[in-house]
């Protein structure tokens, strides 16, 4: 069974930063695309940074171009959200979720359970 688990969120003043991690068991997410989005409360789901299954490609929101960055760790079942310059609209849970390589929700099979980010003004 596939299970993805993202550790790393927490409570963070605006201007600073977190790194969120996805952490992937039943299957290799080196094969896989893996996105992150987002759900702020009373808001819709939204997406915020996908990565392919090489790495060799990347594609972000425009809210948070140039401030976040998503990688794969050295481990294969491992990718990253760098989160820098954290502006209080970042407040959401934040999943990750593997699939086809895209930013729409619909193309990802698995999903994590979420992590909350708070970002105080």
């Amino acid at each position: 069974q596939v299970q993805l688990v993202e550790p790393g969120g927490g409570l963070v003043q605006a201007g600073g930063s977190l790194v969120l991690s996805c952490a992937a068991s039943g299957c290799t997410v080196s094969t896989y695309g893996v996105g992150w989005f987002r759900q702020a409360a009373g808001k819709d789901r939204e997406f915020v940074a996908a990565i392919s299954w090489s790495g060799g490609s990347t594609t972000y929101a425009d809210s948070v171009k140039g401030r976040f960055t998503v990688s794969r760790g050295n481990a294969k079942n491992t990718v990253y959200l760098q989160m820098n310059n954290l502006e209080p609209d970042d407040t959401a849970v934040y999943y990750c979720a593997s699939g086809r390589y895209s930013t729409t929700p619909e193309r990802y099979d698995y999903w994590g359970q979420g992590t909350q980010v708070t970002v105080s003004s």
